[in-house]
């Protein structure tokens, strides 16, 4: 038999661990995901030839399923092709490009699975390849040039799971990675991670009077996320308020030693090039080399509207920014 005193202070701890409990789950992130519809202008990416910022945060790449031989295989179809498109109302360009986009679409597999590109070089300027960053055979490493007209097959087991890139590695590299012939590979891990709202962000520079690099010249001109200058930040990406986002993001820009990726007024859990399960740090900002990649995890706990960029000024200031719109929990 329990004392009165007892009885309630039993009350008041069952009181306060509901009301821990309680907050802890307010404070979550949602566990059912919705992606809010990005209600800019439908057909404003169609303006831009070559380049799909709204279609490319979100959109993955399955490839076509098959079975052969009791083994499962992703089979992609990428060609390779040069488009004449505009980066902004003043600056055209000539973009090197896989399916006709830059950056090229984003591939995704689970790990174990059978991998099968059919790479394709229509462009009549060059001779292009694709080389997988991972795990795969010497002969599948894309490094010998495929010339104007020619095909040939990539096919490989995709390991090790984590987020990856593919890029053309024809000679000057630089020059065809900064024309626009990458992508971002995902290879998810045998069991899912949790729900989320899940986006990509390459990153991405242009050198638009083809100087030559010296200690005095900046090389890039221009940069970008997702290939449009300024794009998200004119366009602000939405999100709905205290919902997990897992950002996929990549450091494409050449010439570039370093970059950083920051983003306002909130902190992101880092899985170091995806390959872990558990993440390793926890910041608002990152420095990422050439080709480095990471998993980024944050939800927003206010609405409103947040910026990300790098922290070099003169990359933000000439294309490298966007926001984050955070949509209030109750209109979700």
């Amino acid at each position: 038999m329990w004392s009165r005193r007892q009885l309630l202070q039993s009350s008041f701890v069952g009181l306060g661990i509901a009301g821990t409990v309680y907050q802890f789950l307010k404070s979550r992130p949602t566990a059912t995901v919705k992606v809010p519809r990005f209600t800019t202008d439908e057909q404003l990416s169609a303006k831009y030839v070559g380049f799909d910022p709204i279609n490319c945060l979100r959109s993955f790449d399955y490839g076509r399923v098959k079975q052969e031989n009791g083994h499962l295989i992703r089979e992609f179809e990428i060609v390779a092709d040069n488009t004449s498109t505009q980066l902004n109302k003043l600056v055209g360009w000539v973009s090197w490009n896989f399916n006709n986009r830059v950056p090229g679409p984003t591939l995704r597999a689970v790990e174990g699975d059978r991998i099968r590109v059919i790479f394709r070089n229509q462009d009549s300027a060059s001779s292009h390849s694709i080389h997988f960053h991972g795990i795969h055979p010497a002969e599948m490493d894309g490094v010998t040039p495929i010339g104007k007209g020619k095909e040939t097959v990539y096919e490989f087991e995709a390991k090790p799971y984590g987020v990856h890139l593919y890029h053309c590695h024809v000679s000057p590299v630089t020059r065809h990675i900064s024309k626009g012939l990458y992508g971002m590979f995902i290879i998810d891990p045998p069991r899912k991670r949790p729900s989320a709202d899940e986006m990509v962000l390459v990153m991405s520079g242009y050198d638009i009077d083809g100087d030559i690099k010296t200690e005095d010249i900046k090389t890039n001109e221009l940069y970008a996320f997702n290939g449009l200058p300024d794009f998200y930040h004119k366009h602000p990406i939405p999100i709905y308020q205290n919902q997990l986002i897992r950002l996929y993001i990549v450091n494409m820009i050449e010439y570039d030693v370093a970059v950083t990726f920051h983003i306002h007024a909130n902190m992101f859990k880092v899985y170091p090039t995806g390959c872990t399960i558990k993440p390793t740090l926890k910041t608002d900002v990152i420095t990422m080399g050439t080709a480095e990649r990471h998993i980024l995890e944050f939800a927003y706990a206010f609405p409103g509207n947040y910026m990300f960029h790098p922290d070099q000024d003169q990359i933000a200031e000439n294309g490298c920014m966007g926001q984050f719109s955070v949509i209030p929990s109750n209109k979700f």
